[in-house]
C-alpha cells in the first residue's frame, strides 16, 4: 500500500501542504493572544487539510480495489472459528424461486462423524430448508446434498487449528459470487440449490480482555506499519 501510495500521489504537493499545516500550527501557538491572527491561522489549517485530502484521494481510490480483495480473502482465515466437537450448528439451503420446497425433495448424506439432530425445517417464504447438526469428532467432514439429480459437497470444519481457512457459504457460479466467495468450488447454475451455508461462530481478537473484529486490527496495524516504514520506502503520507 505504501508503494502504491508513492506511485499514485503528488509527493511534493503532500510535503508542501504538510509543512504549511505545521507552520500554521506554530502560528497558532505564537499568536495565541491575538484573536484575529489565530482565527486566520485556523482557517488556513482547514484549507490546507482539504488540500491534503485532495492529494490523498487518488491513491486511496487506486488502493481500495486490492484492499477489498485482501479483506475478502482474509475473512475466510480470520473471520470464523471452526466448530467444537458436539457443538450444534445449522445447515441452511436456499432453493431457486421456481422450486416449491414442499414439493421438492432435498436429501442430506452425512458421514458417521456428523449427526443430523432435527428433521428439515422448511421456510416457504424464503425457499429455505434448515437442519441442525453436530460433529462427533474433529477434522474436516464432507456433507453430501442431493437435489434435482445434482450432488453438492460442503465441508464441515471441526476443531481446526488457528488460521485455518473456513468457508461458511457456497454459492452458484457468477462473477460476483466468485469474487465474494472464492474459497470453494461454486454450485452449478443448473442446480435447484442457490446456496448452502453452515453457521460457524464468528472469530475475533482479544485486546485487554475485549473482543475486537479482525478488520479493526487490520486497519490499526496497517496505519502503525505504514507510518513506521514510510521512511524505508521514501513515502510522504
Amino acid at each position: 500500500m505504501l508503494y502504491i501510495f508513492k506511485l499514485t500521489s503528488d509527493q511534493e504537493g503532500i510535503k508542501k501542504t504538510k509543512n504549511k499545516i505545521k507552520a500554521h500550527l506554530l502560528e497558532l501557538r505564537l499568536y495565541k493572544d491575538d484573536f484575529r491572527t489565530s482565527f486566520k491561522a485556523q482557517g488556513k489549517i482547514i484549507l490546507s487539510n482539504l488540500k491534503y485530502m485532495k492529494y490523498s484521494l487518488k491513491p486511496l481510490l487506486v488502493m481500495i480495489i486490492p484492499i477489498i480483495l485482501i479483506l475478502i480473502h482474509s475473512n475466510f482465515w480470520f473471520g470464523y472459528d471452526s466448530l467444537e466437537t458436539e457443538e450444534q450448528a445449522l445447515l441452511k439451503i436456499i432453493l431457486s424461486e421456481e422450486y416449491i420446497p414442499q414439493e421438492f425433495d432435498v436429501q442430506i448424506k452425512t458421514p458417521d462423524s456428523i449427526k443430523i439432530e432435527t428433521p428439515p425445517l422448511r421456510i416457504n417464504e424464503k425457499n429455505e430448508i434448515d437442519w441442525r447438526f453436530s460433529a462427533l469428532k474433529k477434522g474436516v467432514h464432507e456433507l453430501q446434498i442431493q437435489a434435482g439429480g445434482n450432488s453438492i459437497s460442503k465441508p464441515v470444519s471441526v476443531e481446526q487449528k488457528p488460521l485455518s481457512q473456513i468457508s461458511p457459504v457456497k454459492k452458484r457460479k457468477g462473477f460476483l459470487n466468485h469474487l465474494l466467495y472464492p474459497a470453494e468450488k461454486p454450485i452449478n447454475n443448473n442446480s435447484p440449490i442457490k446456496s448452502v451455508e453452515i453457521t460457524y461462530p464468528s472469530s475475533g481478537l482479544y485486546l485487554l480482555g475485549i473482543k475486537i473484529h479482525w478488520i479493526i486490527a487490520f486497519f490499526v496495524l496497517s496505519i502503525i506499519f505504514g507510518f513506521s516504514l514510510k521512511g524505508l520506502f521514501g513515502v510522504e503520507i
